[in-house]
């Protein structure tokens, strides 16, 4: 029995853990700290409900038990019986009339919320010349990896999604092989990626991403859909910049035009990269999107290897290696077995130096 007790004890230690540590979460991940516009609204919305749940979970608790402790037996005696109210319309119309004006008040402005999330019209928007006024990017999710596309500007990445700051960045989201889910916590709410038709709506980023998380400087993105074994390691990094700082990237990215590895390079990573990877995976972020592997023309300043792995060349060649031992089940596996630790060596070398940022 004292063991049974003992048991039981914990569950208030764990309800009191859990209600502390839910307030915890770094800034760059964290749902709990919006950094954008939509964030912050869905973030009220859910302070919203958090209150209405807690209004009623103290309302009943507080009638229960103040009945307890006014009709409880050593008061009252046991023949004493409390008034009947079965059937009293007044009662009932006060328990069916409460819970209705507590529904709208949480699904009038959820609605309205979601109807102005899902307005991509501004996405066809063109100015005088014709140009789009806002915005646009085509995300692919792949396994298990994402690709990003500008199309206003021609150019293609991978795993680092860059934007503007203070507006709108509008997103079609498809997935190439099987359903994923678009999130990045901090910024906005999630979803999904299908293979049957494209899904759209806008994030706002509120700040730059400078300095974050220690100074790498970057928002955390990941896939919130179970997706196959390497779900829980489809990350992806976004990296918010000022419009300034944003057009100077696409600048930079479309230099890398016509940039490509050459098999007669004297360069041994290049050479041994265009005889062998080179059918996958593109160097020059100009190009049309839907290659078999991440455009690698923005490796050298990327935040992870993979998506998750610390950006070292050693990371790199333990990938090249044997990349199922790091994402099972992804499509680069047994690729390159046939390469020397040499060749290897030098492939992560002329990776490394594949730069925009530079």
């Amino acid at each position: 029995m004292k063991k049974g007790l003992k048991k039981w004890s914990l569950f208030p230690l764990l309800a009191a853990f859990a209600i502390i540590l839910s307030g915890c979460g770094e800034e760059y991940i964290s749902t709990l700290r919006p950094s954008g516009a939509v964030g912050k609204e869905q973030f009220n919305l859910l302070l919203l409900a958090t209150s209405i749940m807690t209004l009623v979970v103290i309302v009943v608790s507080v009638l229960y038990l103040l009945t307890f402790a006014k009709f409880r037996r050593s008061k009252l005696g046991e023949d004493y019986m409390p008034k009947q109210v079965e059937g009293s319309h007044t009662l009932e119309v006060i328990w069916t009339v409460i819970p209705i004006i507590l529904l709208l008040i949480l699904s009038v402005p959820t609605i309205l919320a979601t109807y102005k999330f899902a307005d991509v019209s501004a996405m066809d928007e063109v100015d005088e010349e014709g140009n789009p006024t806002a915005l646009t990017v085509n995300v692919t999710a792949k396994l298990y990896w994402w690709e990003f596309e500008y199309p206003e500007y021609g150019i293609v990445t991978a795993q680092e999604l860059v934007v503007p700051t203070n507006e709108k960045v509008y997103f079609n989201l498809k997935a190439a092989d099987v359903k994923h889910s678009f999130w990045i916590p901090a910024i906005g709410g999630k979803i999904d990626t299908n293979v049957e038709n494209v899904n759209k709506f806008y994030l706002v980023f509120d700040k730059e991403s400078a300095g974050l998380n220690d100074g790498e400087g970057v928002w955390y993105g990941k896939c919130a859909e179970l997706c196959g074994p390497s779900h829980a390691l489809m990350d992806f990094k976004v990296k918010s910049l000022s419009r300034q700082d944003f057009d100077a990237w696409v600048a930079a990215m479309q230099a890398t035009e016509g940039q490509t590895a050459s098999t007669d390079s004297t360069d041994l990573g290049e050479a041994v990269f265009a005889q062998n990877c080179l059918g996958c995976h593109a160097v020059s972020a100009v190009g049309p999107a839907g290659a078999m592997g991440p455009n690698l023309a923005t490796f050298g300043d990327r935040n992870r290897v993979a998506g998750f792995l610390e950006h070292t060349k050693e990371n790199v060649e333990a990938w090249i290696k044997d990349p199922e031992k790091y994402k099972p089940g992804n499509l680069m596996t047994d690729m390159y077995k046939e390469l020397t630790d040499e060749e290897v060596s030098a492939v992560a070398d002329y990776l490394m130096s594949l730069s925009v940022e530079k």
